[in-house]
């Protein structure tokens, strides 16, 4: 990419900008593509595009490519429509189906971020999360995306130990393990009062849609989740999953070995 030269110009701003409208323009950057629009060295690229994933305006896909992040996202400026947009009218189909606040996220590393959600109506609900991070295996769309992966994946992405929390139902690898069978055999993750307390929520994962890693989720009061009515819910939280994949595109199961 060309650049202007100007006596005024920050060299680091100015580096980090050419990587936005790179991002914004291609969809997707590996880190020697950056290096080389950039003419630095990969070291320094890699260093640039980490600043911007942890300003949420870049994330680092399973494939090692770097993706517009949220920040990204919501500013339009790219030719394919954001996420968020694309997601919404599925987003709008599944709240008129089940009447519950329901959430859109997207998974970078072991956390997720929730991008965009509806929020219930009734008097007793669940609120918004949107802007949220919160570790991925605490979730259940978190619980879905993370079953996608090959469970040494999963193992490389928490080799440190899982984060230390009250609610002790996943207290470390093995039973992570267990929990990620189970989301696998039934399709969907399940999440009770794990989260916060007095929430349920059921999840299940999109796939990779333009990179992203993402997944919906029904959340609602845990004294209206009765197993009939959890049972209906994941019905039709997978059904709107598989009309979304048909629709923006994404993969039933990335099955990444890289985390």
């Amino acid at each position: 990419m060309e650049q202007n030269t100007n006596a005024y110009r920050v060299e680091a701003v100015d580096r980090a900008l050419v990587l936005l409208t790179l991002l914004a323009e291609r969809g997707r950057l590996s880190v020697t593509e950056a290096a080389g629009e950039l003419g630095v060295v990969p070291s320094t690229a890699h260093r640039l595009l980490s600043t911007l994933c942890h300003r949420d305006f870049a994330v680092r896909g399973d494939d090692r490519l770097y993706r517009p992040g949220a920040h990204s996202l919501s500013t339009g400026a790219r030719t394919v429509p954001a996420l968020p947009d694309r997601m919404r009218p599925h987003l709008e189909s599944l709240y008129g189906a089940v009447n519950e606040t329901v959430h859109l996220m997207v998974r970078t590393g072991t956390e997720v971020l929730f991008l965009d959600g509806i929020e219930g109506v009734r008097s007793l609900r669940v609120g918004l999360r949107i802007g949220v991070r919160m570790p991925a295996y605490r979730t259940s769309g978190g619980k879905a995306m993370l079953a996608d992966l090959e469970p040494g994946a999963v193992e490389a992405l928490h080799a440190g130990g899982l984060p230390p929390s009250a609610n002790e139902k996943i207290g470390d690898l093995p039973a992570l393990r267990r929990e990620l069978d189970t989301v696998r055999r039934q399709g969907f993750g399940y999440n009770q009062d794990e989260s916060e307390p007095g929430v349920t929520a059921i999840g299940a994962s999109l796939g990779l849609v333009d990179g992203h890693h993402a997944a919906l989720a029904v959340a609602l009061p845990s004294v209206r989740a009765g197993s009939g009515g959890v049972e209906a819910l994941a019905a039709r939280l997978l059904r709107t999953c598989r009309d979304a994949r048909r629709d923006v595109g994404g993969t039933d199961r990335p099955q990444r070995n890289d985390p």
